[in-house]
């Protein structure tokens, strides 16, 4: 089988079953949104991999929620009357409260919030920061694509819950590096 189908090549894609709708249809931006955020996944985990002070658990999580995404992926991918249902596992509660749990944990080794933070430190926290706002593009987009159409709530509060843990996790690499946060200094750039 050959990897190019040519299918797409009038600007249209074909949704889990039989839809074709434009690349541009809010579900393929929505869906797009969330692989984009998986590849920024993929390169925290090479990042990590250079770090001494990353640890397993932290390349654990993050192959956990790569698959997460595709599961979200799919679950954006396939309409609620799709006759491929039976074919999916779609994103629930149960997710999100395994994200809490993410969080809770990671929390523990973050230090205490007090404000906005400058995205950085490390390669690895940096590149966590950078799919933290992927993730809140990716709600944005499932957001958008609600006006238009039914789609699984729970997607929604995922990808919430989501940008949180990544955020958590960004401070938690910085702790475990010894580096220290730069906060935001209101007017500091004058």
């Amino acid at each position: 089988m050959k990897l190019y189908t040519k299918t797409g090549d009038k600007g249209e894609t074909g949704l889990y079953g039989t839809d074709r709708v434009s690349k541009a249809h809010p579900r393929v931006e929505a869906y797009g949104t969330v692989d984009e955020l998986n590849s920024v996944l993929g390169v925290v985990r090479a990042a990590l991999h250079g770090e001494a002070s990353a640890r397993d658990d932290l390349d654990r999580d993050l192959e956990y929620l790569q698959n997460a995404l595709f599961d979200l992926g799919a679950d954006l991918a396939t309409r609620a009357d799709s006759r491929y249902q039976a074919k999916l596992v779609r994103i629930d509660a149960e997710d999100a409260a395994t994200l809490e749990a993410m969080i809770d944990r990671y929390q523990v080794e973050a230090p205490p919030f007090t404000g906005f933070v400058h995205p950085g430190g490390t390669l690895a926290a940096a590149h966590l920061q950078v799919a933290r706002a992927v993730a809140r593009r990716a709600e944005r987009e499932v957001i958008r694509l609600g006006a238009e159409e039914e789609y699984n709530s729970a997607v929604q509060i995922y990808l919430n819950r989501l940008s949180d843990l990544l955020f958590i996790m960004a401070r938690a690499l910085n702790a475990r590096a010894g580096v220290p946060e730069e906060g935001w200094l209101v007017g500091g750039r004058r």
